[in-house]
């Protein structure tokens, strides 16, 4: 029986990380995650995570809640899954408790998992709150045979392309971001069902960040429904952060992920978008998540 480090050194000799053509992506081949990750194996993926966004790792079908907990924790602490929304089914209390579930499957008619088969809108996660997550890991378990594709833009290259005068008018402005409702638009519980954006309850973020190593700068634009840029008119918000979505969503700054089952996905939250399109509600899809926590 091989040890832990003669399994490691097997995965250095044949990992490869193959970029996409796109504005951001890449697939990490050659490699098994469900065995020992050496430092030179880590410091690869970290680079390759830090250059591309999006990682997205093949055939890892076998892979168990325990390890991917542990793939993921060597990127930052793991948050909590969130409570058990009303309404959903209580399968998430036999899981590890890092691991959530993103599905449509329904047992005994009650869903085992968040989000359903709709389409989830552009947006980061939870940057409703002070500190958004860092990022997360997403591993497919069953996917539909079409739909449910998931879609990744690119912040660094968005803010880039903008003109020097928009990057002066927005390099001091704030944004709310809209804490009631989640990225398929469902009203989350506790919350009132507000229609004007200048009452939003959310965080406060800077529309646009630096990347603390490399000292990039990205636009935060977390969700567009009820976001409202502080200090302005509410025509004069709207309108600007309509220009902005408008542009940041652009095909040439986006990367498509077509899912197959036992894949895994590593996205960095702080400087991407994401969105997920809706597929046929017979079919299965089902996902397990670990989110890396921003602190």
């Amino acid at each position: 029986m091989k040890d832990a480090k003669m399994q490691a050194m097997e995965n250095v000799d044949t990992l490869e990380v193959i970029a996409s053509p796109k504005a951001l992506g890449a697939d990490i081949a050659g490699i098994d995650l469900s065995k020992p990750l050496s430092a030179h194996q880590l410091d690869t993926i970290r680079l390759a995570w830090q250059e591309h966004l999006v990682l997205r790792f093949r055939n890892q079908a076998h892979v168990t809640f325990e390890q991917q907990i542990a793939f993921s924790k060597h990127f930052g602490p793991l948050d909590k899954r969130p409570t058990v929304s009303h309404g959903m089914s209580k399968t998430h209390d036999e899981l590890p408790p890092e691991i959530a579930v993103i599905s449509n499957v329904k047992i005994g008619g009650v869903p085992v998992g968040a989000l359903g088969d709709g389409e989830a809108v552009w947006h980061a996660d939870m940057t409703y709150n002070e500190f958004p997550p860092k990022g997360a890991c997403l591993f497919s378990k069953e996917v539909p045979p079409s739909g449910g594709d998931t879609h990744f833009a690119n912040m660094y290259m968005a803010y880039d392309s903008l003109s020097d005068e928009l990057k002066q008018r927005i390099q001091h402005l704030s944004c709310v971001h809209d804490a009631s409702r989640n990225s398929a638009g469902e009203l989350r519980l506790g919350f009132a069902d507000n229609t004007d954006p200048t009452q939003t309850v959310g965080a406060v973020h800077p529309l646009v960040t630096t990347q603390p190593q490399t000292g990039k700068k990205a636009l935060m634009l977390g969700r567009r429904r009820n976001a409202y840029i502080k200090g302005l008119a509410l025509q004069e918000s709207e309108a600007l952060l309509d220009a902005l979505w408008a542009h940041a969503t652009q095909d040439r700054f986006t990367w498509t992920q077509v899912w197959t089952a036992g894949d895994v996905m590593m996205w960095d939250n702080t400087c991407t978008l994401h969105k997920r399109d809706a597929f046929d509600p017979h079919s299965r899809r089902l996902m397990y998540r670990t989110q890396i926590a921003s602190r």
